[in-house]
């Protein structure tokens, strides 16, 4: 009896699913189903609440161990409440006086996300015009969005990293291309061969054959040339049947000379397209950045190809290294 206005079990169940009605003994005599389903998810094989001491299955934050009536009115009936033995159990809630004991009503107050995921709580837990209702609605929907954001993120994060990949690729070879190449260029460092390496009888292939049996010819140089290079090397293609590698810690010639060689021999060896047999072979040209510490990439990489025709003109299949008198006269690199 509350006000003159006898409010029944149900009815106290759908309005406060997370009621307690204590007797004067601070005995249960009452307990909402939600909170009933708590208390006897924390210890399963616990008996009904209902005729248990509050004492047992409660205790107050800040109070004493065997709570009276007086207790849970004290602090104009506001409450922390805690299960015990149940470290996951919090409660904030309000008592009031009511049928010569006290009503109270629980609620999660700001833990309430953390409690629904962590109990497995649904709508039908609270009461309908609970504002949990409407903050479960809300959280749930910004999961949703913050779901969709992070996927839509990755997804836009994965196209840029493909794009980019595909912007520094060529797509017959899948080596490096030209703007890799200056990317590169621009920050080489000392102790680097720069290989400038053009194809020999490429053209012949092309006139004969047709362009479909020339980028057969490429697509497997670029194989060739992978295979033959280390993992650190950049390989690229520049344009037509030019390449370009780039060799870290190739700073002396005895070292670098014998690689370029056998980076030729590997792009000699005979080649097979619908059955007919293809050889083409390749000249070389090479400047180790440590001849000039001030030389820029560009710099590098025009040495390179002048020391390339001087290995065309010396009867291709070759590989020259460059030196200061490659330049034409009074030209400056």
């Amino acid at each position: 009896m509350t006000g003159g206005v006898w409010i029944g079990a149900p009815a106290l169940a759908r309005l406060m699913p997370m009621h307690l009605v204590l007797d004067g003994a601070a005995v249960i005599r009452s307990c909402g189903p939600t909170l009933r389903r708590l208390l006897e998810r924390g210890d399963p094989g616990a008996r009904d609440p209902v005729g248990r001491a509050f004492s047992d299955l409660f205790v107050l934050r800040h109070g004493p161990a065997q709570v009276a009536v007086a207790d849970l009115l004290a602090g104009q009936g506001r409450l922390y409440i805690d299960g015990r033995g149940q470290g996951d159990l919090a409660f904030r809630g309000i008592a009031v006086p009511a049928m010569e004991g006290v009503l109270i009503n629980l609620s999660f107050g700001i833990g309430v996300v953390e409690a629904v995921q962590r109990h497995a709580l649904t709508e039908a837990d609270f009461a309908p015009t609970d504002l949990t209702v409407e903050l479960l609605y809300l959280y749930e929907a910004k999961t949703a969005v913050l779901e969709e954001l992070r996927a839509l993120n990755d997804r836009l994060q994965g196209d840029k990293v493909v794009a980019e990949e595909q912007a520094l690729t060529d797509p017959l070879t899948g080596l490096r291309n030209r703007r890799a190449l200056d990317l590169a260029l621009e920050r080489v460092a000392r102790g680097v061969a720069v290989v400038h390496l053009d194809l020999d009888r490429f053209k012949q292939v092309n006139d004969a054959l047709g362009h479909a049996a020339g980028d057969h010819v490429l697509a497997e140089v670029g194989r060739r040339l992978l295979a033959a290079s280390r993992r650190d090397d950049l390989v690229a293609r520049i344009g037509g049947d030019e390449f370009v590698l780039l060799m870290p810690g190739m700073d002396r010639a005895e070292v670098a000379l014998p690689r370029v060689e056998a980076i030729l021999a590997a792009v000699l060896a005979p080649m097979d397209w619908q059955g007919i047999g293809l050889s083409v072979g390749a000249s070389a040209g090479m400047i180790l950045s440590t001849i000039d510490p001030d030389l820029t990439g560009a710099a590098l990489l025009a040495r390179a190809d002048a020391a390339l025709y001087a290995a065309k003109r010396a009867g291709r299949g070759q590989v020259r290294l460059w030196t200061p008198d490659l330049w034409p006269m009074g030209e400056e690199g």
